[in-house]
């Protein structure tokens, strides 16, 4: 499986993303030709390099050429992180940024960031609006691959929503102005096509920053976060840099919370490329998004796990020795216990619970109901793990089940189960230490194949 991770050091946008993952190495033509097919305004999709303090990246460079409003396009960032867009209209229309793009109708824009503002006059020409139910509908109904329908929508949603609850109204109620929701067509479907092209099957995403300061929008000067992207990033976890400036848009904000299956710092894989995302406007620090791919399935030796705790200095032996079983019963991979000393100088016990995530609950149950613990503590962790499989081996005290393990196909270790060890040395009341060599013997010459499974 590949997983994609969006290394947001500068915030995220919507086309700092989209450049990132051609840069990564989505095929643009790919994007384009799907993005041709709906019914949207003529447009031209190109990619520029740039050097943002010392880092080569690429810059989206996008082009509206329909004849009533036509316009250059080019996805900058004069607010932050590459999204305030720079517009040259035929009609004398400073558009403005991307938040704004979703909206109700009090649609008489207009926005500073970092000394530039942007006035709308809607008295030279007025554009027409689309409802965000009519973009779900245009989505839904178009010939795009299933998975980038379904990303798409998710993004498209999450805006919507949030800007339904800012404003007071329903989510499918809610109006793109008629250039932005070109731009964010652009954006988010462009960007769900790059997925495709690169084959991502997960996303996961650094914890997040959004700038500070204040911001010019169609209602008034709002604190950055702007009311849309805070209530989007409700979930997501926030990285704490202080710069002056909008780093993270409503669009970038939706990538992350619709689209991310998991928040954190870098995964513990190889990784296998790198790209990288400018944003126009520039800061003291280089104003990029890094996408970095990972393939998961040259790491499959190596899984999540939870450990449960908890200490006790008021349980039996036997108490101690049921809990176990129940434990072990209910699915746990390990269970076990170390003396401890505990406060007032009282000897305790530490129960240390070994399992997969998804059974983490039931034996929390376990430890809370069947011991006197008021507590437990959970941590999740990774291990990585030899391929297992089960094979029969013959000896001359009869067949004994080996576990084998194996790294890329090498055999590393072989375990035979110590209860058929046991066993046969008291049917042929021998050593275990004879019938442990005899396995070990036996193993390199006829081995048949019980259970080719990882557990």
């Amino acid at each position: 499986m590949k997983l994609l991770y969006l290394d947001c050091q500068s915030g995220i946008s919507g086309d700092m993303t989209l450049s990132a993952l051609i840069d990564l190495g989505a095929d643009i033509h790919y994007i384009s030709e799907h993005l041709e097919k709906l019914p949207i305004d003529p447009f031209t999709l190109n990619v520029k390099q740039v050097d943002k303090r010392g880092i080569s990246a690429k810059l989206l460079d996008l082009q509206f050429q329909e004849a009533e409003h036509s316009h250059t396009h080019s996805h900058d960032d004069n607010h932050s992180s590459g999204h305030s867009h720079e517009h040259s209209h035929s009609h004398s229309h400073s558009h403005n940024h991307e938040h704004e793009h979703l909206h109700d109708h009090h649609h008489s824009h207009g926005h500073s960031h970092s000394g530039h503002e942007h006035a709308h006059d809607d008295g030279h020409h007025s554009h027409s609006h689309r409802k965000a139910s009519t973009i779900l509908g245009m989505i839904g109904n178009s010939e795009l691959p299933p998975r980038v329908k379904q990303r798409s929508l998710a993004v498209f949603r999450v805006i919507a929503e949030a800007e339904g609850k800012i404003h007071g109204m329903d989510s499918e109620e809610v109006h793109f102005h008629e250039v932005g929701a070109m731009d964010s067509i652009i954006d988010i479907i462009g960007v769900c096509l790059a997925l495709e092209s690169l084959g991502v099957d997960r996303i996961a995403a650094s914890p997040v920053p959004t700038g500070h300061g204040k911001i010019m929008i169609a209602h008034g000067l709002y604190p950055i976060p702007a009311p849309a992207t805070a209530e989007i990033l409700k979930g997501v976890p926030l990285a704490d840099f202080h710069v002056r400036g909008e780093l993270t848009t409503p669009t970038g904000a939706a990538f992350l919370k619709a689209l991310a299956d998991d928040y954190g710092q870098l995964p513990g894989l190889a990784i296998d490329n790198i790209g990288y995302g400018a944003g126009k406007k520039n800061f003291e620090h280089p104003n990029v998004l890094r996408a970095l791919m990972f393939n998961e399935e040259t790491a499959t030796a190596r899984e999540k796990i939870s450990v449960l705790e908890c200490q006790l200095d008021d349980s039996t032996g036997e108490t101690l020795g049921y809990v176990m079983e129940r434990l072990l019963g209910a699915g746990a991979l390990d269970v076990y216990y170390t003396p401890v000393a505990m406060k007032k100088s009282r000897p305790g016990t530490l129960i240390t619970v070994l399992a997969k995530p998804e059974n983490a609950f039931v034996l929390e149950d376990i430890l809370l109901r069947e011991t006197s613990t008021f507590g437990v503590r959970k941590t999740d962790w990774t291990r990585r793990i030899l391929d297992r499989e089960f094979k029969i081996v013959a000896t001359a005290f009869g067949s004994i089940t080996v576990k084998v393990g194996r790294i890329e196909g090498e055999i590393i270790k072989m375990s035979p189960e110590f209860e058929e060890v046991k066993k046969a040395a008291a049917a042929h009341k021998v050593p275990l230490r004879d019938v442990f060599l005899a396995v070990q013997q036996a193993a390199g010459t006829h081995v048949e194949t019980l259970d080719n499974v990882r557990y």
